[in-house]
């Protein structure tokens, strides 16, 4: 794809082949950030590269800002969790806006994530912080107090997460001061928090200028599990006021461009609460089921809205109309083990069969013995379908946690 020198130069922090290939095919010039096992690859391929690795920001973090800005970069866009921090310091100096830095460490960290969106007057859970095994045993017996639980009923979860991890990475969920003891001490601090009932979903805004050009609304069937998109006709009906506190959210952390992936949960009574917010794409490569049915590519559509060259015109005419313009619904089932030893993969026929399934990337295991799945743990590949019916699709991979993939 041929180059526009009047369009953004993008630096694309941490290493996705996706979006490597997004860029490819885009009309900005870009280079990646990788760490140096990335270099032989991009040599071969010829993939423009600078290595650099993204330990701890140290006394050397403002190299690389340099170095791209020499370059002449104009924006960096974290591909995941760990390169959030660091986007926010390069663009603070390629932007020439000190406050990008300190935004992207309350985007980092989750306590000072969920102080800030209180403070902006949105709707979170009880949160603290825990140093320790006591604290989580004190937070568990505070928490079910405050919802006048009696002696022999049985506790209210609480939640205890990874201060500044992707995801379900380090997510646990405690119900008796029993389970404190598995957690190893390694893990603290963490943030708990007090469980919320509720609908669970996500959501992915396309932000320019302040304001949003493109909402997406992911569907979690089972958290950790499986997720479908656009959303069913029960939450999309939910849009508006999802819409008013994503808004409010742009206008609590002054978020002006850029692609932001909230979580947020709905209550039976239609009460939104804030579950946390993450700076880069989603997980479960929702970008490629948003692809499916809409036609667009995520990537290309992140790199539009980081770019300080973009103009208006360009990035409302590249967004379809949400919903509206969406061919069916895709989604994907992430496969974990159902057994403790395995010893191949075998796809059910039913599944094969069944007019929704697209493909999988599901690889034959590398070892018999299935590690235990601590908290929510890593799933082993995923598998991809789309088809007309949300309810059908909603069902089917429900059912696919009943199902062995490896035997």
């Amino acid at each position: 794809m041929t180059k526009d020198p009047n369009k953004g130069y993008i630096a694309l922090l941490g290493w996705s082949l996706s979006a490597v290939e997004a860029a490819e095919n885009f009309d900005r010039r870009y280079v990646v950030v990788a760490p140096d096992w990335a270099e032989e690859y991009c040599k071969k391929h010829d993939i423009p590269y600078v290595s650099w690795n993204f330990e701890r920001l140290n006394d050397r973090s403002l190299e690389i800002a340099e170095t791209l800005q020499e370059m002449g970069v104009d924006v960096a866009i974290p591909l995941y969790e760990e390169t959030v921090e660091w986007a926010g310091a390069i663009n603070s100096v390629l932007l020439d806006n000190p406050r990008l830095y300190g935004q992207s460490l309350l985007l980092r960290d989750k306590a000072l994530m969920k102080r800030r969106a209180q403070l902006g007057g949105i709707r979170v859970g009880i949160f603290e912080e825990a140093h320790d095994k006591e604290d989580v045993v004190r937070f568990l017996k505070r928490v079910n107090q405050t919802l006048l639980k009696l002696d022999g009923d049985p506790n209210d979860p609480i939640h205890l997460k990874a201060f500044d991890k992707a995801g379900c990475l380090g997510h646990r969920v405690i119900r008796t001061p029993d389970e404190v003891d598995s957690i190893p001490d390694e893990e603290f601090p963490v943030l708990m928090e007090s469980h919320l009932d509720g609908w669970e979903f996500a959501v992915e805004a396309w932000i320019h200028d302040g304001k949003i050009v493109f909402l997406n609304i992911s569907e979690y069937v089972t958290l950790g599990y499986s997720v479908f998109v656009p959303a069913s006709p029960e939450l999309e009906q939910y849009r508006p006021q999802i819409t008013a506190q994503i808004e409010k959210l742009i206008k609590t952390f002054d978020i002006e461009f850029g692609l932001i992936h909230p979580e947020y949960f709905v209550t039976s009574d239609g009460e939104m609460y804030f579950g946390e917010v993450a700076y880069r794409p989603p997980g479960f490569k929702v970008f490629e089921l948003l692809e499916r049915v809409y036609g667009f590519n995520a990537y290309q559509a992140s790199m539009l809205v980081f770019d300080p060259k973009s103009t208006a015109e360009e990035v409302q005419s590249y967004f379809p109309k949400e919903v509206e313009d969406a061919n069916g619904y895709a989604g994907c089932f992430g496969v974990y083990p159902r057994r403790r030893v395995v010893n191949r993969l075998e796809i059910p026929e039913e599944v094969e069969d069944h007019p929704y399934f697209e493909s999988h990337e599901l690889t034959p295991p590398a070892e018999e013995t299935v590690t235990k799945r601590t908290a929510f743990g890593t799933h082993w590949g995923l598998i991809y379908f789309k088809g007309e019916d949300p309810h059908q699709l909603r069902d089917l991979l429900k059912h696919q946690e009943d199902l062995d993939f490896y035997v």
